[in-house]
């Protein structure tokens, strides 16, 4: 038998479901299922965790030409609490010398197939983050966290807060996103110490259509060093009237939310 027919047929005769394997190996259960499916094999210490899981060896598991299993308890139809506490000793262990402590949580409840929070924090020994480590969820939260609200060291979604930041409202020391707020920002919107976007602002900043910052270049440009088609030097202090009247001149349309931001940047640049 294959490695995938041995785990089928030893899930279910312990009466665990995948979703239930899954959660005791910390894995998702589309993993279990490639598993299963024999598209994808386990790495080393999940072997060794269904090994103990299931009372059978490594060997029995990965050598198709083993077809009993060496259990030297005869086999269970049940998973014994004391197996369940060694497995999750072991997997500790194991865990903890392999790649660090990862601390794992998803939300039961669950909102178009993803839970509404998923938890993946913690320190990755070997340096390389496997996707059962990715914060995936409605709200993720991790090292690497992807969901519509994403916080995390690397954040992805439709706001993301983190260290690096990529989303539609994006927050961090490295934002991407269409607003952006950040040491470094890129974005339709750019705020931060330095800025690129569409429209910019921050102490260095550089825009397709209007930057104000203490150093500003765009066609439509407001700074105390400023380059530009139309330029707007701060000097001895600009009011929010003149930064006003002079971007409404360049961009009558300019929607009156951006006006104001800009207006305000414009006034306070030093």
């Amino acid at each position: 038998m294959t490695f995938s027919e041995k785990l089928t047929g030893l899930r279910r005769k312990s009466g665990i479901s995948q979703e239930q394997l899954a959660d005791r190996l910390g894995v998702t259960r589309q993993s279990v299922s490639k598993w299963e499916g024999g598209t994808a094999m386990p790495e080393l210490i999940k072997l060794i965790s269904l090994s103990e899981l299931f009372g059978v060896s490594v060997d029995y598991l990965v050598k198709d030409w083993m077809e009993e299993p060496d259990n030297p308890c005869g086999g269970t139809e049940e998973i014994s609490s004391k197996q369940a506490d060694r497995l999750e000793k072991k997997v500790d262990e194991l865990t903890n010398y392999v790649k660090g402590r990862v601390y794992r949580y998803d939300s039961k409840t669950r909102i178009f197939g993803l839970p509404l929070v998923s938890v993946r924090f913690g320190f990755v020994r070997n340096g390389r983050l496997s996707m059962d480590n990715v914060a995936r969820g409605i709200i993720a939260i991790g090292n690497c966290a992807v969901g519509v609200v994403a916080i995390g060291i690397i954040g992805v979604g439709l706001l993301s807060l983190g260290v690096v930041a990529l989303g539609l409202l994006a927050l961090g020391f490295v934002a991407m996103g269409l607003v952006s707020f950040g040491i470094a920002a890129l974005g339709i919107l750019a705020l931060g110490v330095s800025a690129v976007g569409v429209y910019s602002g921050g102490v260095a900043a550089i825009a397709a259509k209007i930057a104000v910052a203490v150093s500003a270049v765009a066609p439509t440009a407001v700074g105390e060093f400023a380059s530009g088609s139309h330029v707007l030097l701060w000097g001895d202090g600009l009011s929010a009237p003149e930064v006003r009247s002079f971007l409404l001149e360049h961009h009558p349309d300019l929607w009156e939310p951006l006006l104001r931001l800009l207006t305000d940047i414009g006034a306070h640049i030093k």
